[in-house]
């Protein structure tokens, strides 16, 4: 099974996020790490997504583990109010950046409010500190936005530090890197 890696800004609500996502996806195509038309190589929804492209080799520090020839290789940008969580193994731990204490099954309990949108934050229960959901700390990385996107077959290639710095630089928001395995 292919792992994908999932790019998400750690903040629940991204400002303008179709405009941003339409920003970024220009980006990677000038740069050719993906190409401009979607086709169907995506794995969800309706299948499209944007095809990888020769550039995409000088943005992971692996180029000859990405999926050039798979039949799902692309990038598909979701534009919705999404939990990304790993699929294997994922423990639900989560901390309060302020005390520090286990705050995870209250934190993961609150989702049922945050998926709708009635809240972006959430409020520690030991301390009362109340940010994002995504400003407390997290064993596994995961991610909680309006905006993710889901890079087909990507992982194992990984990511070159320099190319996450720039992609979040472009959005404006810090980005986590969440690997999946559907």
């Amino acid at each position: 099974m292919t792992e994908h890696i999932i790019l998400v800004p750690q903040l629940s609500s991204v400002p303008a996020h179709e405009a941003k996502a339409r920003q970024l996806l220009n980006w990677l195509v000038k740069r050719e790490i993906v190409e401009a038309l979607p086709s169907t190589c995506g794995q969800g929804g309706n299948g499209m997504a944007y095809a990888i492209a020769p550039g995409a080799r000088r943005v992971v520090e692996h180029p000859q583990l990405l999926p050039f020839g798979q039949p799902h290789n692309g990038l598909e940008i979701v534009t919705q109010r999404c939990i990304y969580t790993p699929t294997r193994d994922f423990r639900e731990e989560a901390g309060c950046p302020q005390c520090r204490q286990e705050i995870g099954e209250p934190l993961f309990e609150s989702l049922e409010q945050w998926w709708p949108g009635e809240t972006d934050n959430f409020t520690c229960p030991e301390c009362g500190f109340e940010d994002d959901i995504n400003g407390f700390l997290f064993l596994q990385p995961c991610g909680f936005s309006n905006l993710g996107f889901i890079f087909n077959g990507w992982a194992q290639a990984q990511f070159r530090p320099d190319f996450l710095a720039a992609f979040a630089e472009r959005l404006g928001f810090a980005v986590r890197q969440v690997f999946f395995e559907p």
